[in-house]
């Protein structure tokens, strides 16, 4: 079993006061559902999870977990620098009733391959669920190593990872030499189509907030075995999921989801929102 094939890295809506704003998160959630998402992941970069408080993330969980009464699988990013913390956060999530895990890079501490590897094999030892890893070490400035990753796929709830490296030579690697129930899925957007080319499972997706069917359809083209068509789909959609990352993300994808008729509010400092020439260039891109 997996998560789908495309899942989506859920922004969190915020209303005027910067608070989340549940009833717009609600809207989200049905337009995702209706628009080719196949699971949701929640609390992540996207998500802004580094500006929320545990309380704000607890209610965030309940929330999406009773709006989607399982229809798709929803994982949780509890991922942080800090083990316990990391433990407390997988806990609350489990409690909440998500479907599973998704373990970030330990940050800004820079582990050694060694710690990574103790840091997820006790988080996973803490709970039941399935875990996602996330390799991104753009962000992290940490990266976990294919070999590390294969070693951890050997725990029993360490079942698949996202993968944002951008090295399609680990992603290889750890295909082949992890058991087909391991699953990676891309980190990336435009790297989508590739990952999957050589094994990779799907996308958790940051565009198919706004391209959420087109992504399935080429997805699925690919599955089928229609590659010329997952190829055309794939050249037509790259410029708006690289577009969606000209200001630091997801700054661009709220103003893109405004654009659409969807305000889910701004983001939260240290990040701001776009300037007039970046909302220019966006609107060009996606209207």
């Amino acid at each position: 079993m997996h998560f789908g094939h495309v899942l989506t890295a859920m922004i969190t809506p915020f209303d005027s006061d910067n608070q989340v704003d549940f009833p717009t998160m609600t809207v989200l959630i049905e337009h995702l559902l209706k628009n080719g998402t196949e699971g949701l992941v929640i609390t992540g970069t996207t998500g802004e999870s580094a500006t929320l408080s545990q309380t704000e993330m607890e209610k965030i969980y309940r929330h999406v977990v009773a709006v989607v009464n399982k229809r798709v699988p929803v994982l949780a990013g509890t991922g942080t620098n800090n083990t316990n913390y990391t433990i407390n956060l997988t806990k609350i999530a489990a409690d909440s009733g998500v479907d599973g895990i998704m373990l970030v890079a330990p940050y800004y501490n820079r582990p050694n391959q060694a710690g990574l590897y103790e840091h997820f094999k006790i988080v996973a030892e803490s709970t039941n669920l399935p875990i996602m890893l996330y390799n991104i070490p753009g962000r992290c400035s940490v990266h976990i190593e294919a070999d590390t990753i294969i070693k951890l796929s050997e725990l029993e709830n360490i079942v698949a990872v996202k993968e944002a490296s951008g090295n399609l030579e680990q992603v290889s690697q750890i295909i082949t030499e992890t058991n087909d129930d391991f699953h990676v899925y891309s980190g990336d957007d435009s790297m989508t189509l590739p990952i999957m080319a050589v094994g990779g499972t799907g996308i958790v997706s940051v565009a198919s907030h706004i391209i959420g069917n087109e992504m399935k359809e080429m997805v699925h083209a690919f599955l089928l075995g229609e590659t010329k068509k997952a190829a055309r789909i794939h050249r037509e959609l790259l410029p708006v999921m690289k577009g969606l990352f000209m200001a630091p993300s997801p700054a661009p994808l709220k103003e893109a989801l405004k654009l659409k008729g969807l305000d889910v509010g701004s983001v939260r400092l240290p990040l701001v929102g776009l300037s007039e020439e970046e909302k220019s260039n966006l609107k060009t891109l996606i209207m």
